[in-house]
């Protein structure tokens, strides 16, 4: 729901704006009979299956299932919060959103977030002008000059400079408690036991992190000299979240319009030394593992992810692990490689070593996710004997049975049958028995489908017919003759019908999100996701039929109820009255 946003104002903002000017002014459409096309920004696949339909107002994916308004669309495509998503659309129409309680909780918590990204352009502000204006600015410039970087990539990652001192920082931009709170919010001031503060970097070049949209969101530091820790990042905040961020995928969005494949490197040098000598897809995770977030949206930006790490025994250890977190994300969609560099070298000293071509190279020649895996699992078994090839089949069922594409398993156990030298289609039937498919958004849609198929068809094409003309509604003149009938969806069809009297002039998608968040606004989005030919005329008939078959079922389920309570007991005069009543208008 709309929290403290009038619920008036985001129904009438929602009526006034074409999803296909949305979507298409960040995913391209092309037109299809009467509906638009294009891959779909949710997953990587190569023949468009998203579909953005005009009339319905409504977005939807036949490969991923995503589904849903304009608003949605925003929401998951700039992740965006609900509040957030309200103020882009106003701002596309140049309305101004009201409150209905200015002060509230939501409002409130939505002007401490902008406060809090407002304070972190600031603190980068500061942090580049350093590098220019500081008295100590060579030390940095100098470290930069070493490591090859030049002005031009300086600026195009905005780096900075945090001098030495324990105040710098919060005096320029916290000189009152208010500000300071704000700067400790944001990870950029650290408040000691006895109440007193002191800034988080000191001493160390500044890599601002930006999220995709542009927006700082944290910071990491490099420290000059040989103390400890060599790199130091901004600790978790409301807006940094190390497990969903990738540090250069802004810059590589705005420096690439189409982005063929991502190197995924350790740290923001590599990113950095890569982008200086022209090669502009790298990434870098901010001190963690490679976690589902990140790798999800490496797969909404490119088909092709390249995994980079060192070749001694922790880079195949980290390696290893890249590689366990994309087996459940394995559908095809994407190819995933590991490249591996020698002992002691990194994407940054390599690079200055050989150069962009022979690093490229390298990228080309790297290992498949399947030839790592059975790779690294064939080095724990002797392959020259049964009982090792036996070995083999037990110990990878497991990795296979994480992977969600069927064509890429079967590949897989194709592959696996040549190495054990068994028959693939004994090994198929093996392997594959007892899988499942874990996938949360597959029982996400097992469970709405489960409920739309307990929903009777009169109820379910009410509801659907409600969906796409709103104004169908004013056609109910007693919605309470329906409430008695103990049917699932009976609540579902007098509540929308009780919302849309009241509303007619809404349309879909405004019907959805004012459900959005609950059960039943799922189950109205897969509605809308579903083909409905009937309009004009022929819906109003229909639908004036639909009412008519469920008063029938009305009129016979009270006339059951009433003849079994007389079965039981001698029915009041009331009740008779009744009973004779319903008898005469079943006829």
């Amino acid at each position: 729901m709309g929290g403290k946003i009038p619920q008036d104002f985001i129904d009438n903002l929602i009526t006034r704006i074409d999803i296909v000017d949305i979507i298409d002014s960040r995913v391209p459409l092309k037109k299809a009979g009467h509906e638009y096309k294009a891959c779909c920004p949710f997953h990587n696949e190569k023949t468009p299956s998203f579909t953005v339909s005009p009339s319905k107002q409504f977005y939807h994916c036949f490969g991923c299932n995503a589904h849903g308004t304009a608003l949605g669309f925003l929401m998951d495509y700039e992740r965006l919060s609900f509040v957030e998503a309200v103020h882009e659309l106003a701002n596309l129409t140049g309305q101004e959103v009201p409150s209905s309680n200015p002060l509230g909780i939501h409002a409130k918590k939505h002007q401490a977030t902008q406060d809090l990204f407002e304070l972190l352009e600031q603190a980068s502000h500061y942090y580049q002008q350093q590098l220019k204006i500081n008295s100590a600015k060579n030390l940095a410039i100098d470290y930069l000059k070493h490591r090859g970087i030049s002005g031009e990539t300086a600026k195009t990652f905005a780096l900075g400079y945090s001098p030495s001192g324990w105040h710098n920082l919060s005096t320029a931009l916290g000189n009152n408690p208010a500000s300071e709170h704000k700067l400790i919010q944001a990870g950029l001031l650290i408040r000691k036991d006895n109440g007193k503060t002191y800034d988080r970097f000191r001493e160390r070049i500044i890599f601002p992190i930006h999220n995709k949209r542009g927006k700082v969101i944290g910071f990491g530091g490099r420290i000059l000299d040989d103390g400890t820790p060599k790199y130091l990042n901004s600790p978790e905040t409301e807006l940094f979240h190390k497990g969903q961020e990738l540090y250069g995928l802004y810059q590589a969005k705005k420096a690439l319009r189409d982005i063929p494949q991502l190197i995924v490197v350790e740290g923001y040098m590599d990113v950095i030394s890569l982008a200086q000598h022209g090669i502009l897809y790298a990434v870098a995770t901010l001190g963690t593992a490679a976690t589902i977030d990140h790798i999800n949206e490496l797969r909404k930006t490119t088909q092709r992810i390249i995994f980079c790490f060192d070749g001694d025994r922790a880079g195949k250890q980290a390696a290893w692990k890249a590689l366990q977190t994309s087996l459940s994300l394995l559908d095809g969609a994407a190819e995933f490689f590991f490249m591996f560099l020698p002992d002691g070298e990194d994407p940054d000293t390599i690079v200055k070593k050989e150069g962009k071509e022979s690093f490229i190279q390298r990228h080309k020649e790297s290992l498949s996710l399947s030839a790592f895996l059975l790779e690294t699992l064939s080095a724990q078994a002797d392959l020259k004997s049964i009982d090792g090839r036996a070995k083999l089949i037990e110990i990878t069922k497991p990795y296979i049975d994480k992977i969600p594409g069927k064509n890429y398993q079967n590949l897989l156990i194709n592959r696996l049958s040549e190495l054990v030298s068994l028959d693939a289609r004994d090994l198929f039937h093996q392997v594959k028995k007892k899988r499942q498919i874990p996938l949360e958004a597959q029982h996400k849609l097992a469970k709405v489908t489960k409920t739309l198929e307990r929903v009777p068809s009169i109820v379910r094409f009410i509801i659907e017919a409600l969906l796409h003309k709103p104004a169908l509604a004013t056609m109910v003149e007693d919605i309470n003759k329906y409430v008695q009938l103990s049917l699932p969806g009976i609540k579902m069809m007098k509540t929308l019908v009780d919302f849309l009297t009241e509303r007619p002039h809404l349309n879909m998608p405004a019907i959805i999100e004012h459900w959005r968040g609950t059960p039943e606004g799922e189950y109205l989005a897969v509605l809308a996701s579903k083909e409905f030919h009937l309009q004009g005329d022929d819906l109003v008939i229909q639908f004036k039929h639909a009412l008519e078959r469920l008063q029938e079922q009305s009129v016979e389920q009270q006339i059951e109820h009433l003849l079994e309570e007389a079965r039981r007991r001698s029915l009041n005069s009331d009740e008779k009255t009744q009973l004779q009543s319903l008898l005469q208008i079943k006829g």
